[in-house]
């Protein structure tokens, strides 16, 4: 889901030492930045390191270890199954071991053996699979001959204090390169990947307790909406929208952010013209400031979430022309971001055509869904390679056993496809949880707003609506329809979830509908409903009367919580409801 507001570490290290934190107030574990981006912006630059013909990191054993060590231990908890930034420097370490069992780096002395073989095999210790096991048995028999009892990594201390946590989460920061390394003794890569999974424990360590569940309030009843109704809505939430900006800018406080801003621009564009001279204005002045972020490689954005701020911006510049060739230029970046043979892909790795946040390493159908609608808004065509490398992914997210490969073993449990025809939100992966079979097997649960992001992309691919993979998405579409909840998920543990991710929902169903090409949709009942107009009628019974804004007050997850945010999913529901 879109996270577009993170607090700038900038902020927070201001924050500190403005506090006197620096000094003798202990410092505040929620004072801290979110420590799961920071982490990822490290991996990314770790990432970026491997040499991609013998997949080593740094050049040799310990480095390598090192970076698979905190990428295992790393809030996003990577394996094999990840691709080849995982699998290639596994198999390179394998590749060193000697029949004794021992590792040894190539172009180093016999005496490097004890403390190359320990790193490795703390390596083969969190990716136990099956071409591991065996390997890593090898090696604790070697390290036991040798007066070794275990495999270790000499570790950054982390104090067990939370205070001492938080100020050394601080410093670490502090003391961060700006593309997100740190040097160090055993250099760049090896102290970075240390610092990473420093990071990591001390998230662990201040993270606070989890919320109760909470209970939901019922969605208000609504009426079907007309075209009048729609317009004065629209015009409302711009008006809301034009009060929250500042100079035409959207984020935090003194803080613009470009994703926001690209993605409260195309919600202004959904006035209806002539629009006020107010709202014109402030179109063009967020497009050309949009515009500054524009790297030379094409991307746009300010750091973070490269591919959701890229897809957002190009969405909003392509409604003027004069903008054809950064759209252009941003296109080819978003392409190049594909999972696929230039990144070491092919088709039998698990993420092969899809494309994540720029920056976790794992795509995902939100991310993917929001690049293709981008790629199709540039002018693309749909007989694209792009379009047709997505198509692999799409169907190892979709639970239809004919098309969807995907078996994992996780944890001892396998996983793989159910045959509901509906989506979750990763190849073996879904937000909304997981079915478990008679046998143990788990499926990923299908939920709506994914199902409608694989209906919108399967139409971008170009496939028909006799496609048998679309007709089973819209069989589950036309089977959950409903405007009360974002269905899929089990309320069972926890009342909120099926409304979490409501107003994404609502954007999502509203854009897949409407390019699908349909105005009635017959639910599992065999009742016919004109989506456009109930659609409209549920988001204006929602709508604060007052200040013209919408917010998801049941469930803020996923930044529903903001107005800006949630206002300007709503408007683009609108508008593509309108069309």
């Amino acid at each position: 889901m879109l996270r577009l507001l993170t607090l700038p570490l900038a902020i927070a290290l201001s924050a500190l030492a403005l506090a006197g934190l620096a000094s003798a107030q202990a410092p505040r574990a929620d004072e801290l930045p979110d420590l799961k981006g920071e982490i990822d912006f490290s991996i990314r630059w770790l990432r970026s390191t491997q040499n991609p013909e013998t997949g080593a990191y740094g050049g040799d054993i310990e480095a390598t270890a090192w970076v698979l060590f905190a990428l295992a231990r790393s809030p996003r908890k990577y394996e094999r199954p990840d691709g080849p930034f995982i699998s290639k420097a596994l198999d390179y370490l394998l590749s060193l071991q000697r029949e004794d069992g021992s590792f040894v780096d190539a172009d180093r002395p016999e005496g490097s053996a004890l403390g190359s073989t320990r790193a490795a095999a703390a390596a083969l210790s969190v990716h136990i699979d099956d071409r591991s096991v065996a390997p890593l048995g090898k090696a604790l028999k070697y390290l036991a001959s040798n007066g070794v009892d275990a495999p270790s990594l000499e570790q950054i201390e982390v104090p067990e204090d939370e205070a001492g946590a938080t100020r050394l989460a601080f410093k670490l920061l502090g003391d961060r390169a700006k593309e997100g390394s740190w040097e160090g003794p055993r250099g760049r890569v090896t102290e970075t990947a240390r610092g990473v999974e420093a990071l990591t424990r001390i998230r662990s360590q201040v993270a606070p307790p989890a919320a109760a569940p909470g209970k939901p309030s019922p969605l208000p009843r609504y009426s079907p909406a007309t075209r009048v109704d729609i317009d004065e809505a629209v015009l409302r939430g711009a008006r809301f929208l034009l009060a929250a900006g500042e100079g035409a800018r959207w984020g935090a406080p003194g803080q613009p952010d470009a994703g926001l801003t690209a993605m409260v621009t195309s919600a202004l564009l959904e006035v209806p013209e002539p629009r006020p001279a107010d709202i014109q204005a402030a179109i063009d002045d967020a497009l050309a400031w949009i515009l500054t972020h524009q790297k030379a490689n094409g991307s746009i954005h300010q750091g973070r979430l490269a591919n959701y701020v890229t897809s957002a911006s190009i969405m909003a510049l392509a409604a003027e022309p004069k903008y054809a060739e950064p759209v252009l230029r941003a296109r080819n970046w978003l392409i190049g971001l594909q999972a696929d043979e230039g990144e070491g892909y092919s088709e039998g790795d698990l993420y092969y055509g899809g494309i994540g946040y720029g920056g976790d390493e794992r795509p995902d159908l939100s991310n993917l869904q929001m690049s293709l609608e981008a790629l199709a808004a540039s002018g693309l065509s749909r007989d694209d390679a792009a379009f047709q490398r997505a198509l692999k992914f799409l169907e190892r997210c979709q639970n239809r056993s004919e098309t969807n490969d995907v078996e994992l073993t996780r944890k001892g449990i396998l996983i793989k496809s159910g045959d509901d025809g509906g989506a979750g939100y990763a190849p073996g992966d879904s937000k909304a949880g997981f079915v478990q079979l008679a046998d143990g097997t788990k499926v990923p649960r299908s939920y709506g707003s994914m199902t409608y992001a694989l209906l919108k992309s399967f139409v971008f691919a170009g496939l028909s609506q006799d496609d048998p993979r679309v007709e089973a998405c819209w069989k589950w579409l036309c089977e959950n329809y409903t405007l009360d909840v974002n269905p899929g998920f089990d309320p069972g543990g926890d009342p909120v979830a099926p409304y979490q991710g409501l107003y994404y929902y609502f954007h999502t169903m509203a854009k897949a509908l409407d390019v699908y090409g349909v105005d009635e949709v017959v639910d599992g009942k065999g009742v016919k409903h004109d989506w456009r107009a109930e659609l409209a009628g549920r988001l204006l019974s929602l709508q604060d009367r007052g200040n013209g804004s919408w917010a998801n007050r049941n469930a803020p997850r996923w930044w529903e919580g903001n107005p800006v945010l949630a206002t300007s999913y709503a408007l683009l529901s609108l508008g593509a409801a309108r069309k």
